[in-house]
């Protein structure tokens, strides 16, 4: 490598043009921001317990296909008897087909946390828009807004869901349109009362006088400001997102043609493991929705602990 190849690729071998954002301030700022972020966050147990079992489990749900293979959602290629109760080869007992219920729990999970966040994503996504352009335009726009936001807040979030998810095809994308908007509201309202108080701060002003946009200052000022709201905001609601998911799921209302813990929860009401005492069929996915909504729940409360300080810095 000649002298001049070395002087264009940079510091640390990195191209120019990377290697100068990488050194900019405002790259060094947003590090110093994470790393305090992590400090932070390792001071809640309760957080790192949630996160480490996410982890675990996100683990898992991708490497389902190697861990339990693609065979174990077959009911043809079921390997054990009917309703069998826990043993060494099946060690959650079966389903009504004989599929192993441990193969089907890990699969299960690779649906439920996609839609438990895409189901967020676009609930926070909408939250957010909605927020921040009636908290920045306000009067009759903020106020239809706020009308809307308000029939939104009281009416049952899972009431809609249902109405929604019975009218449209069934299919894991109903499922995440169901949940995602009927369950903006509460964020939206945060977003808009975050986006007032900080467009009432002199910077803010300062941009306007010199000939800032809307679009100025909703993206370069207001936006940073209220993202890190955005962020606990969407750990909280991931893990209503798969609680909703699976509640739709055990309605009959999700999609038939894949498993969802949700969807095993109603395969085995249909079985009637409720009635003749299976409990090895109820117990796995219910508890794992319960520990994944925890976790999320954990994790959420520590992020929101760590970017508003006056919640305490309890672990």
């Amino acid at each position: 490598m000649t002298l001049a190849d070395t002087h264009q690729q940079g510091p640390a071998g990195l191209p120019p043009r990377r290697a100068r954002y990488a050194g900019s301030p405002a790259w060094q700022r947003r590090r110093a921001a994470a790393a305090r972020f992590w400090r932070g966050y390792r001071s809640h147990r309760a957080g790192l317990v949630g996160l480490a079992a996410l982890v675990v489990i996100a683990l898992a749900a991708v490497a389902a296909p190697l861990l339990v293979g693609d065979g174990v959602r077959s009911v043809t290629a079921a390997t054990g008897a009917p309703l069998a109760a826990p043993s060494q080869d099946h060690p959650l007992g079966t389903d009504q087909f004989g599929r192993s219920l441990l193969g089907l729990l890990v699969w299960g999970a690779r649906v439920s946390l996609a839609v438990g966040l895409l189901a967020a994503a676009l609930s926070v996504a909408i939250g957010t828009l909605v927020g921040v352009v009636a908290g920045h335009f306000g009067g009759a726009l903020s106020t239809v807004a706020m009308r809307i936001t308000d029939w939104f807040l009281v009416m049952p979030t899972l009431v809609l869901a249902i109405v929604l998810a019975t009218v449209m095809s069934r299919s894991l994308w109903t499922v995440v349109l169901a949940i995602g908007v009927t369950s903006w509201p509460t964020t939206a309202r945060l977003v808009r009362a975050q986006t007032r108080a900080v467009e009432s701060r002199p910077y803010v002003e300062r941009a306007r006088a010199l000939g800032g946009g809307h679009r100025h200052v909703m993206v370069r000022h207001v936006l940073p400001n209220v993202l890190p709201l955005v962020l606990a905001q969407t750990t909280l609601g991931i893990s209503t997102a798969i609680l909703t998911e699976a509640t739709l799921a055990f309605l009959g209302l999700g999609d038939p043609t894949v498993v969802s813990w949700g969807g095993m929860l109603q395969d085995a009401r249909e079985a009637g493991a409720v009635s003749s005492g299976d409990w090895w069929y109820l117990a796995p996915p219910g508890i794992a929705v319960a520990l994944v909504a925890l976790a999320f729940t954990l994790c959420g409360r520590a992020v929101e602990a760590v970017l508003d300080p006056r919640l305490g810095a309890g672990g």
